[in-house]
């Protein structure tokens, strides 16, 4: 059930790699119990959170607190009456990218991506492709020039992650940055070189 005090986000999936840094985002959001959240995958999303982590479209419905369906082009979401603190595409194809960048808004994805550049929310899209060729950057620049922030997943190799689940932790830590939520140390913070510098001596030094 969800609660109607809380602010919303909605959380967008499509057919990218990289599926767990929106399943992660989610259960991030359910923790930290800050925002109501309002899932859309697309139906790319769903195959690829089925291969990539066994998951169903199930197992995806149970993350977040209200779930549209992507055909469902008359959905509360589609609206900018329904107030939200913005839009999070993660991971965001490069389909989808072209859709947000270009108002092709035929699907309640990125007819919700619309109205976040219209209503002037915040709009992140976690685009994931490399190499990119020329009709990505010029979408990405389409985009960023309406407002959305473009986030690509890069590794923070400062932060010496050692596992997958620390560079999937660090993005959405990250993301949740951009939407100004308190969120403790799930991405870890850069402090400088000294503080880095030390914090190894001591670790030697035990």
């Amino acid at each position: 059930m969800a609660e109607r005090n809380k602010s919303r986000i909605v959380v967008g999936i499509s057919g990218a790699s990289g599926a767990a840094i929106g399943v992660r985002l989610l259960a991030a959001l359910r923790r930290l119990g800050t925002h109501e959240t309002h899932l859309i995958v697309s139906a790319s999303g769903a195959v690829t959170a089925a291969q990539e982590l066994g998951l169903g479209r199930g197992d995806l419905v149970a993350l977040a607190d209200v779930v549209h369906n992507v055909r469902d082009i008359g959905a509360a979401v589609a609206s900018g009456s329904f107030l939200t603190d913005g839009m999070v595409i993660a991971p965001c194809s490069m389909k989808t990218l072209a859709g947000v960048a270009n108002g092709f808004a035929d699907n309640l994805l990125t007819r919700t991506a619309d109205v976040m550049l219209k209503e002037r929310r915040r709009l992140v899209l976690v685009a994931r492709e490399t190499p990119l060729n020329l009709a990505h950057l010029r979408n990405m620049m389409l985009a960023t020039e309406m407002g959305a922030i473009v986030m690509p997943p890069v590794p923070a190799f400062y932060a010496h992650p050692k596992t997958i689940d620390d560079v999937v932790d660090h993005t959405v830590g990250r993301i949740l940055d951009l939407f100004g939520i308190e969120h403790g140390e799930i991405a870890r913070r850069w402090s400088g070189l000294a503080d880095e510098f030390a914090s190894r001596d001591e670790g030697a030094a035990s």
